[in-house]
Parts: structure tokens; C-alpha cells; sequence
């Protein structure tokens, strides 16, 4: 690592989906195709699979987005076993200044987080891995000292326990969602700490009243779900990347004073996820 490298070398800390984004891990999408069908998503896409020069393309309009707004993008190395790596969100997380390696699911994903592994040794960066149950960081949100988490396919309670064990200080909400639904952040996503996007039929009423309760919401429609309505990333308070498409979304953002930069991802949502997804934040202001 040279002296630069040194200087430059992030503490993780994020205490929110929405401050500063001032240090971020992504991967290019070299090798991304629906090989496996793992979702609805790639389900509706297999018959027109993934264009994998256009969504380089698209990955590195996104990557120069991130630099033009100041934000350092660290990449790890692609490898070609792993078609779904360009979704480094899934394989770590960061609450507060600990950064979890994921314990994935699906099999075909679970090389990824070796390779994370080694980046962040290679960095110089701790970390902790989530060694009971299963979890994705699609499924983890933070908002403080209150952390969701969702309860899905890839998420499982012991994975939840486990983390509230390790952040005693942390609130920490399982947030149970409907069964066909990927990720949590693929149907609630924060913008700020009074306002959140959410698809309301992913929820049961109990928990979609207390999303209602804790911040003024931005409600979407299954086809805006479908099209990745949530799946936003938030780069400084009030400022965030979605996708044009998502024209209603962005309008109804814009009217609560954000700031929308709409960068085309068409290939990348082939496979379920969208912004959020593809970045893994090590640290936000």
C-alpha cells in the first residue's frame, strides 16, 4: 500500500442511508448474466439477458457520478465464477464503525465474500463475519441507533440475534417481508431521518403502520417496485442517485427537496437490484 493509499484508507462509519458519502466498495459488472434464476427479477429478464457491455458502460457512468460528488469508489476484483458480484451491498454492511461480512444464502454467492475478505485484509480494514444463520446487507438499513433488518429468503433470526448481540447499544427491528420480495431495501429505503420510500403490500400492517409513525412516506406502486423504486442511493443529505425511469418517484422526491441525478442502469436492474445494491458504503458524515 503506498503512503497515498495510507492517507486515504477510510475508518468505517455509517451511521445512516443518507450523510455523506465519503467512502464506498463496488465492483464492476464484468461478468454479469442471469446464469441461475434466483429471483423474480432475472425470472422476467432470462428470455433477454443481461448486455454485458452496456452495463459496464452504465457501471462506469455510475462510478463517475459517485467521483464527480466527491465520493472515493474503491473496487474489488471481479472474478468470473461470480455473475452477481457487481452487487457488493449484499456481501457487507457497515453499522455504526463495524463492518460485517455477510453470511449469504445462495450458494453461488458465497465465494464473494471470500474475495472481500481479501480485499479488506489487502486494505487494511477489520471487519467481523456473521457466522450464525444467514444474512444479506440488502436487508439492513440504518437509521441511527435503530437498525432494520428484513426477515426474507436470505435473512434469517439467528443472523438479527446475532447481530443485536454484537451492537448491544443498537436498536435492532427484524422486519418481516413478503416472501417473493429479494431484499428489504427493494421495498424501504431511507432518504433522510424523517422520510422513507416504501412498497406498503411487502409489509404486514403492524410494521408498515410503524414505518408510517416514524417518518412521512413516499408509497410506490408493485410496477415502480418492480422497476427498483427504492432502491436509491443516497450520496450527501438531500442528494441521491435514481433511476429515470422511476419518473413519478423522482418527482414526488424532488417536491420534498431532494436532489435527484438520474443515471440509466437498464442492464444492472436485470438482476434485482438496482443503486443501493451495487455499493457497499464504508463510510458516510
Amino acid at each position: 500500500m503506498t503512503k497515498m493509499q495510507e492517507e486515504k484508507k477510510p475508518q468505517t462509519k455509517c451511521q445512516s442511508e443518507f450523510g455523506q458519502l465519503t467512502h464506498v466498495v463496488v465492483c464492476p459488472p464484468a461478468y454479469m448474466e442471469i446464469r441461475k434464476v434466483i429471483n423474480e427479477t432475472q425470472k422476467h429478464y432470462l428470455n433477454h439477458n443481461i448486455d454485458q457491455h452496456a452495463a459496464m458502460e452504465q457501471h462506469t457512468d455510475f462510478v463517475k457520478v459517485l467521483r464527480d460528488n466527491g465520493v472515493d469508489v474503491m473496487s474489488v476484483p471481479a472474478k468470473e465464477p461470480f455473475n452477481e458480484q457487481v452487487y457488493t451491498r449484499d456481501i457487507g454492511f457497515c453499522i455504526g464503525d463495524t463492518l460485517f461480512v455477510s453470511n449469504m444464502e445462495d450458494d453461488i454467492r458465497k465465494g464473494e465474500t471470500k474475495i472481500l475478505r481479501e480485499w479488506l485484509k489487502e486494505q487494511g480494514l477489520t471487519y467481523k463475519d456473521v457466522t450464525e444463520g444467514t444474512i444479506e446487507g440488502g436487508d439492513v438499513v440504518v437509521d441511527g441507533q435503530r437498525v432494520w433488518i428484513g426477515l426474507s429468503k436470505r435473512t434469517d433470526e439467528k443472523a438479527v440475534q446475532q447481530i443485536q448481540q454484537q451492537l448491544p447499544d443498537y436498536e435492532v427491528i427484524a422486519v418481516k417481508i413478503r416472501e417473493d420480495i429479494l431484499h428489504l431495501d427493494c421495498v424501504f429505503n431511507l432518504v433522510r431521518d424523517d422520510l422513507a420510500i416504501l412498497y406498503p403490500d411487502a409489509f404486514n400492517e403492524e410494521d408498515l403502520e410503524r414505518f408510517r409513525k416514524l417518518y412521512k412516506t413516499i408509497e410506490i406502486s408493485e410496477e415502480e417496485q418492480f422497476y427498483m423504486g427504492t432502491n436509491i442511493l443516497s450520496i450527501a443529505p438531500d442528494k441521491l442517485l435514481s433511476l429515470p425511469s422511476n419518473k413519478r418517484v423522482n418527482e414526488a422526491l424532488r417536491k420534498e427537496g431532494v436532489t435527484v441525478i438520474e443515471v440509466n442502469f437498464s442492464e444492472i436492474i436485470k438482476s434485482g437490484g438496482s443503486f443501493r445494491c451495487c455499493s457497499l458504503p464504508l463510510q458516510r458524515q
